[in-house]
């Protein structure tokens, strides 16, 4: 039976996520360990930031210092990982990595789940959760990796197009 991937908690120096996200991509790359170490992921947010009274949109590191990654532990993944500089080490008890559970998995939001629709461009959909509850719109546009759809309401007497998780939808019946 072949090992599933699963995800680990890497802890780097402040401020190194990023390289070291980098650096365990092209080491991945150069060695052909694709099999091994499937993905690298630094959670970010975005937040918006009040500097000298303007405010813009900032993207801000969600675990300063850790960084995520989706491999199967072998001995060869593990050296790999540990021997990337900016990396101090696994999370877990001593030095043996523990990986995620599902359940933290889905509460970092870091494996993308997959939703299947029913709708398309231009179908007639209803709006079933969310401040726009009850709605209907037509959709726009559809973008599936990123778990989001566009849809235009009639607000007020006028049309607003508005992105919502595409869970929030459903076929107008």
């Amino acid at each position: 039976m072949a090992e599933t991937a699963k995800w680990y908690v890497v802890h780097t120096y402040s401020g190194y996520e990023n390289k070291v996200a980098a650096n365990i991509e092209t080491v991945v790359e150069n060695q052909s360990l694709q099999e091994l170490i499937e993905e690298v992921r630094v959670p970010t947010e975005k937040v918006m930031e009040l500097k000298d009274n303007k405010e813009r949109e900032v993207e801000r590191k969600i675990f300063p210092g850790y960084v995520l990654v989706k491999m199967i532990l072998t001995d060869d993944s593990w050296y790999v990982i540990r021997n990337i500089r900016g990396v101090t080490g696994f999370v877990g008890p001593g030095s043996k990595p523990v990986p995620l559970s599902e359940k933290e998995v889905a509460a970092l939001g870091v494996e993308t789940v997959h939703v299947e629709v029913s709708y398309g461009v231009g179908d007639q959909v209803t709006v079933v959760s969310g401040p726009l509850e009850g709605f209907t719109g037509t959709v726009n546009a559809v973008e599936p990796d990123k778990n989001l759809v566009t849809i235009t309401v009639s607000m007020f007497g006028r049309d607003s197009q508005v992105e919502l998780e595409l869970n929030q939808v459903v076929l107008a019946g």
